[in-house]
């Protein structure tokens, strides 16, 4: 797409796109002849601004004689702006510390990532809690709660805590229970909990024997659960601000998807394995968000990938400023989770 542009049309598409994230108004050729990066006359950057609009780069609303950056226009100024996205020293700083201050919860730390991502942005901000099925297991107590039922509650080596209520098959007495969890805390601590099962029902065969297949079907749902995934949301308000929501209907429409949760897995999952992604307008799956830009980027624990971190703006969004603060909380986060984790005593055992 770069070879189409020579280095003033390029320049005058940058200064196009700067402009309008700044005030989401049309740019004009007299607007942009009076910037000092340009230098050119009025005509000329017409001219300059026809072709860009011929090649698909730039739209002309009919109400104006300005001009606004097409999607195609956002794609190729991201691709330009990757590698110098940075944030200064004293605010990466900040970050880091801001996030160290709250390292004796993952909750807490995972909260105040969400909060101060969308308070730095000034935009939506998704981040998803770590995987519990790649943590490892800590310490499990399976607490009789009424016949029939039990309370299952896991803490991993990160001290990520999951609580589930289990359905107990007749025969299982409290005494299997905490049987149960003296071995798993005995033999299962330091393993993967996407592990436990495999690793659990030979074990389970030889200190219950025949009730080893009822209590294996028991624990299914606490492997299901670990699957689970929840998220932190903070600023959908935000998008309230930007004149592209000025309509209520569509403000509706968007925090209505917020509130139903599924555009979290949407948003999310695709940046799986990936560790940074822009999706613009069209290029999300979810019409609401054809509007949007989509911003995700992933975090880990001693280098393996354990959740994700997404930033949701309207398309003229700050893409630069954007990316940088989004390449630091994941940095950050990362090693914060990272030293929680490694500090714990079972944190390096490997199966």
């Amino acid at each position: 797409m770069t070879q189409l542009l020579d280095v003033r049309k390029m320049n005058i598409l940058r200064a196009i796109v700067d402009d309008y994230i700044l005030t989401a108004a049309p740019v004009g050729s007299r607007t942009l002849s009076k910037r000092e990066d340009i230098e050119l006359s009025p005509a000329t950057i017409r001219n300059e601004m026809s072709d860009l609009t011929e090649l698909g780069f730039l739209e002309q609303p009919h109400t104006s004689a300005g001009r606004i950056p097409s999607e195609k226009a956002y794609r190729l100024y991201v691709s330009n702006i990757m590698d110098r996205a940075r944030l200064t020293d004293d605010e990466a700083e900040y970050i880091r510390a801001h996030l160290e201050r709250r390292v004796s919860e993952v909750g807490d730390v995972i909260k105040e990532t969400a909060r101060m991502l969308s308070g730095i942005t000034k935009y939506t901000s998704i981040v998803q809690m770590p995987h519990l099925k790649n943590a490892r297991l800590k310490h499990i107590s399976l607490i009789p709660v009424t016949t029939g039922s039990a309370l299952a509650v896991v803490v991993t080596n990160s001290g990520a805590t999951n609580s589930t209520m289990l359905s107990v098959p007749s025969g299982i007495t409290s005494d299997h229970l905490e049987k149960i969890s003296a071995l798993m805390n005995e033999r299962l601590a330091g393993y993967k909990l996407v592990d436990v099962q495999k690793t659990l029902l030979p074990l389970l065969r030889e200190e219950v024997g025949e009730q080893a297949d009822s209590v294996a079907a028991m624990l299914t749902s606490l492997s299901d659960d670990i699957d689970r995934q929840d998220y932190e949301v903070v600023g959908a308000a935000n998008m309230l601000d930007y004149p592209e929501y000025s309509d209520v209907s569509k403000a509706r429409s968007f925090l209505t998807e917020l509130e139903r949760g599924e555009i979290f897995k949407e948003v999310l999952s695709d940046g799986s394995g990936v560790e940074l992604t822009v999706r613009i307008g069209t290029e999300n799956d979810n019409p609401e968000l054809k509007d949007c830009s989509v911003i995700t980027i992933c975090y880990r624990v001693g280098g393996e990938q354990v959740g994700s971190m997404a930033v949701i703006g309207p398309t003229r969004m700050d893409y630069e400023k954007v990316v940088a603060v989004l390449k630091c909380m994941s940095e950050s986060l990362s090693s914060v989770l990272s030293g929680m984790l490694l500090s714990s005593p079972d944190g390096g055992r490997n199966e």
